[in-house]
């Protein structure tokens, strides 16, 4: 069957659930178990959702898991109602974004209600990903990560917790909001330490609270590097804390060579990732005598 076939079978079965929630509301209906339609209206809608889906129809796929959302929520069934609100949610995605993050809030105030808090801190990260990918507000990226780091606490999921919290420290650093990523970078590195399995990360998240440092002052990263090799003894051995005294030193001599030979040093035994070039540029441009753009 072709996608207009498909369409069509859709518009057929949204126009038989339509009618099968009509009747449900007549006086008869009332006497004589309406809820069963109104639960026959709820699989018809879905199943119209699904031949929508298989059309590529997003938006009418959406819409159609969105009525049976709203059905499940009058025949009190929340887990349903949730399900269905997801399910629009994904549909979504693909067509109205912003829509998709309404269909998943709403899901998220149910779950919240049920208690169910480790379910609704994995939505609440689909939707920080549709404003990091599709939306483009990093803002809204970030408060949506720190609430759902903050359901997973709740729920003693630390180690899903300090993946949010670490998507947040990484954009704050780039909104140059560097207290609040230095203040998650120490807390999660001093975690990682405690456990052996985490241990060799620690020096990752060090290295990266010690560049935050570095780009509000220079004096501030001398002394977050002397604090992290004394909380940390392993810090000291590692290749993160030699390129640090390195740059460090380079900018004390306001020597740019020395900086960028040293970066490039470092960059051809562990690559640099996007989020490392873009701090390690900013505290290059304060050798060349620009600190104040950088504050």
């Amino acid at each position: 069957m072709d996608n207009s076939g498909k369409e069509a079978e859709a518009m057929a079965l949204l126009a038989e659930a339509e009618r099968k929630v009509k009747n449900s509301q007549s006086f008869f209906s009332g006497l004589f178990g309406g809820s069963s339609k109104i639960e026959e209206a709820c699989e018809i809608y879905a199943r119209a959702a699904n031949m929508f889906k298989m059309a590529k129809n997003w938006s009418a796929a959406g819409n159609a898991f969105c009525q049976a959302a709203q059905l499940h929520l009058q025949l009190q069934s929340k887990h349903d109602s949730a399900t269905s609100f997801v399910d629009a949610g994904n549909a979504f995605k693909k067509a109205d974004p912003q829509e998709a993050i309404n269909c998943l809030m709403r899901a998220i105030e149910i779950y919240t209600d049920m208690g169910r808090f480790t379910i609704a801190a994995k939505h609440h990260i689909s939707i920080a990903e549709i404003y990091e990918t599709e939306l483009v507000d990093i803002e809204k990226a970030i408060a949506h990560y720190e609430q759902s780091a903050d359901y997973y606490k709740g729920e003693e999921s630390n180690s899903s917790a300090n993946k949010c919290l670490l998507k947040v420290a990484g954009y704050a650093a780039q909104l140059e909001q560097y207290q609040k990523a230095i203040d998650i970078y120490e807390q999660v590195g001093t975690n990682a330490m405690d456990s052996p399995l985490l241990k060799y990360s620690a020096k990752d998240y060090f290295f990266k609270a010690a560049l935050c440092h570095f780009c509000i002052d220079m004096l501030n990263a001398k002394l977050a590097v002397q604090k992290y090799e004394e909380l940390f003894p392993a810090f000291s051995d590692s290749r993160e804390c030699k390129l640090m005294k390195k740059l460090l030193e380079a900018h004390e001599e306001q020597n740019v060579d020395s900086y960028t030979e040293s970066v490039k040093e470092y960059d051809s035994i562990s690559r640099l990732d996007q989020w490392l070039t873009t701090m390690l540029l900013r505290i290059k441009k304060t050798i060349q005598g620009d600190e104040e753009d950088l504050r």
